[in-house]
């Protein structure tokens, strides 16, 4: 769709998923599936690369009840790929045979997706496309596994926000790649918080520190546009950095415990190893104090270098002893630093566990859920700090809510697209 903006996408999927609520649906209301049904459910998925065919995998095996109905992806190879790597992977295979006729490529893939009216649909294109997809997939009374992060910028977020509270009204399920609030070990932590087994929090620390990720050097057959796609991590407006698009599970798993959001924040980052173009503008490394209600300070700290101490938890203080948390584990400490509890349990995948969740509260089998606001706020938190950190301004959580600030690119084509400036401490403005 050449030339198509971001205001573009906005209004065309309003219209496409205005025409199908027209048709198919009563104005705010939709129908959630029995179990039992005669059909199965039918899954779209907007984002065809690791994470949505790994998402789509995951739902598969969530769920007898589910096919995947139609695949949609800006590349054609990736919409090959999760096609052929679907099909043939062992129990899920025959549910997820997907004839080329509802396979689609392009900017609009989305829009094609959606107009086949699946129960549900996968969000897992890069962040930044996920606000206008999220609203466009609600308008057109869809079912949601919405990827985390929800957005990159405050603009992002405000869609977001619409969005979740329209599913609402409509009684339409959202739950997002925050695995964390679907495994047990955190699920049993967090009731024994709520206990009171570790007291008042008065502090916590949250990690996500690795080393580098994948990049993919340059083509001379790409485009500006394409070079930013396939290399999304390293552009801000497609990834948010990576203190929103992969730190936000930590930030997440904060909120979670202390059940507050942040009033404020300062951040210090920078650029200190990944400095060549082939990494965009993006940062390697951010450290930001959260302040929450109460005096509580969150300390947050993620790092992609490589030869460094690695570190990815969640570490809770209070008055009566510590939570320590991390994928497949939580533990709570006395005061005097002895383990007072540990998770020994079985640990189901939740990977797939927030799959089952979500198609329990399609098919009525599981409490109703909605997990779209909460995100939207945690991605927020992460984008105030890398706001802050970009700038070296202290940032209060109303500026960033209500900040103009939106990376869109002037247009949607494969064609030139500037790379934007290294942020600069100091010098970069905060909008």
């Amino acid at each position: 769709m050449p030339n198509l903006t971001r205001r573009d996408l906005l209004v065309t999927s309003a219209g496409l998923a205005g025409a199908t609520l027209l048709a198919d649906i009563l104005p705010g209301a939709v129908a959630a599936p029995a179990l039992g049904r005669a059909s199965r459910l039918k899954v779209g998925v907007i984002g065809c690369g690791g994470r949505g065919t790994g998402a789509a995998a995951d739902i598969l095996h969530a769920s007898p009840e589910v096919e995947i109905l139609a695949l949609g992806d800006v590349f054609p190879e990736r919409v090959e790929s999760a096609a052929s790597n679907l099909a043939k992977e062992e129990g899920i295979g025959p549910r997820a045979q997907v004839p080329r006729e509802r396979r689609f490529t392009g900017f609009d893939a989305y829009q094609k997706v959606l107009a086949l009216k699946p129960d549900i649909v996968i969000l897992a294109t890069p962040p930044h496309f996920r606000p206008v997809h999220f609203a466009a997939a609600i308008d057109a009374g869809c079912h949601v596994f919405f990827e985390k992060p929800v957005a990159v910028d405050p603009a992002g977020v405000r869609t977001v926000l619409a969005a979740a509270a329209k599913a609402r009204e409509r009684k339409l399920s959202v739950v997002t790649g925050t695995q964390r609030r679907h495994e047990r070990c955190y699920l049993e932590a967090i009731q024994r918080v709520r206990d009171g087994q570790i007291g008042d929090v008065l502090a916590a620390r949250v990690y996500w520190n690795q080393g580098s990720l994948w990049m993919h050097k340059r083509r001379p057959e790409w485009s500006d546009m394409e070079w930013q796609l396939r290399n999304w991590l390293y552009f801000a407006w497609l990834s948010g950095d990576h203190i929103v698009e992969q730190h936000v599970h930590n930030i997440d798993a904060a909120h979670w415990v202390l059940d507050t959001l942040p009033a404020a924040c300062s951040a210090m980052g920078g650029r200190q190893v990944r400095t060549h173009a082939d990494y965009g503008h993006a940062f390697d490394h951010f450290a930001v104090d959260f302040d929450h209600p109460g005096g509580v300070t969150v300390q947050s700290y993620c790092r992609q270098i490589d030869g460094c101490h690695n570190r990815v938890e969640e570490v809770f203080t209070g008055t009566k002893g510590t939570l320590i948390t991390s994928s497949g584990r939580a533990e709570i400490r006395d005061r005097s630093g002895a383990t007072a509890w540990k998770f020994q349990g079985e640990n189901p995948n939740p990977y797939v566990v927030e799959h089952q969740d979500l198609v329990a509260s399609v098919t009525g089998a599981g409490p109703y859920v909605n997990e779209g606001e909460r995100i939207a706020h945690s991605t927020l938190a992460a984008i105030m700090g890398r706001m802050s950190a970009y700038t070296g301004k202290h940032l209060t959580w109303k500026q960033a809510l209500e900040s103009k600030l939106d990376l869109s690119p002037g247009k949607y084509e494969m064609g030139p697209l500037a790379t934007p400036e290294v942020a600069v401490p100091g010098k970069t403005p905060l909008i």
